[in-house]
């Protein structure tokens, strides 16, 4: 797949994280901030952006969104669990939630 494609899928996965991340904070902001593992400056400048701006930030050849783990481990138990269907889906929102949020003090 040429260079340009995933260029082009990133800014899309780009616009698509940042209206979802919008939309989250808009509904229920103390949830959005935890899914989104982010703190109330950020949320504030999310929820601000207009959609030019929401479209030149989605533009950077970077992906925005990020694994929610840095562990492999902790994907890795999300993947092979052998748990109840029932309970799978509890462990790993607890799994995915023992990621730290950051803080306004850990930025500066």
């Amino acid at each position: 797949m040429p260079t340009n494609n995933f260029v082009d899928e990133i800014h899309e996965l780009n616009l698509a994280y940042l209206l979802l991340a919008q939309r989250l904070i808009n509904e229920d902001r103390g949830s959005a901030k935890f899914r989104l593992k982010i703190n109330d400056e950020m949320a504030d400048l999310i929820q601000e952006l207009n959609a030019r701006q929401l479209t030149r930030l989605s533009r950077v050849n970077q992906l925005l969104c990020h694994f929610g783990h840095d562990s492999a481990e902790h994907l890795r138990q999300l993947t092979h669990n052998p748990r109840e269907q029932g309970l799978a889906q509890f462990h790993a929102s607890l799994l995915m939630a023992s990621r730290p949020a950051v803080s306004s003090a850990a930025e500066g």
